[in-house]
């Protein structure tokens, strides 16, 4: 009876054993990953991609979940809150996780409620109008929305927005007017400039690209000090004579503050795994995006790329006293 009892004893000691072995494999059942845009656009495009790829190094499915709302906030808000498990993952780019902070009262905060993956991509804003929108280049689109106040309209991704400072930009440095239009999402806002329901916008160049290069739209400058590798014949906001609005368009993932160091190291060895497949790389390249060099793929580079834009554009965009529509 005795032996018996040691036995089971033994037994239930190396039960136990694996069940914590198996309860410290990560990951063991699907990963979330929450987009704060609309689907369709060139961030979901990006993120599905990289998800793919993903899929196969952790041996789990990756499911993208769109959650749209409040310039990204909403999306943001959710995976912030979730259990920090490395189940639930934030992705997000300069609209989601740098504007909407300066703009809405978030019941986190931004810095120190989620903890870097990787920096993924990065592009930058361009201003595109319709096809048929009577000005031929930037200059021409200043001198007739002087010409035409409050006729022209703007489309932006909400208010505090890259797409929306941009714009306060010109309108600022040009003496124009023009009501802006929102939308939910860079996507439903270039199929309604395609549609010919809006005139212009700035928006993030990766999300227009596919449809300036089909000729459905047209790009008048791109906002960054040197032209954009993707279309290099459109001049740069300095070249049409505007200085210019620097407005580069990142994204990265986060997870909930206090995932455990290892599940992170696990992740971003799998985005580092996914940005250097040359397939990877190539899709892309034909949406337009940049990818980072490996020193700038590490958490501690997001994390001080993510600190250094919050300090540069908090203060810009609460001296506007912009609120939320």
């Amino acid at each position: 009876m005795r032996r018996l009892l040691v036995w089971t004893a033994v037994l239930a000691a190396a039960l136990a054993m694996l069940e914590g072995a198996s309860a410290q494999v990560y990951p063991s059942r699907p990963i979330t990953v929450i987009n704060p845009f609309a689907a369709g656009g060139g961030s979901d495009i990006m993120i599905r991609t990289l998800a793919e790829h993903l899929k196969g190094t952790l041996g789990q499915p990756i499911v993208v979940e769109n959650v749209t709302g409040a310039g990204g906030s909403i999306g943001a808000t959710r995976a912030a809150r979730a259990a920090p498990d490395g189940y639930t993952v934030s992705f997000g780019n300069w609209a989601s996780h740098v504007g909407s902070g300066a703009m809405y009262p978030l019941p986190f905060d931004l810095l120190r409620d989620l903890h870097p993956i990787a920096l993924i991509t990065t592009a930058p804003l361009w201003m595109v109008a319709r096809k048929s929108f009577p000005a031929k280049d930037m200059a021409d689109l200043v001198a007739w929305v002087k010409a035409n106040p409050d006729k022209a309209t703007a489309a932006t991704v909400g208010v505090g927005s890259g797409s929306h400072l941009c714009g306060l930009y010109l309108q600022k440095n040009t003496g124009t007017q023009f009501p802006f239009v929102p939308y939910r999402g860079g996507n439903p806002a270039v199929q309604d400039l395609i549609a010919g329901n809006v005139d212009f916008m700035c928006d993030f160049a990766g999300n227009s690209l596919p449809f300036v290069r089909s000729g459905q739209i047209k790009a008048y400058a791109v906002m960054a000090r040197e032209r954009w590798f993707a279309a290099p014949d459109v001049p740069t906001i300095d070249e049409t004579g505007l200085p210019g609005i620097y407005v580069t368009f990142w994204h990265g993932l986060w997870v909930p503050k206090g995932t455990p160091g290892d599940i992170i190291d696990r992740l971003n060895a799998a985005v580092v795994s996914a940005l250097a497949d040359g397939a990877v790389r190539q899709r892309f390249t034909e949406l337009g995006h940049a990818i980072p060099p490996r020193e700038q793929q590490s958490p501690a580079a997001l994390a001080a790329y993510h600190k250094a834009d919050i300090e540069t554009w908090w203060p810009i965009i609460k001296a506007a006293n912009l609120k939320p529509e």
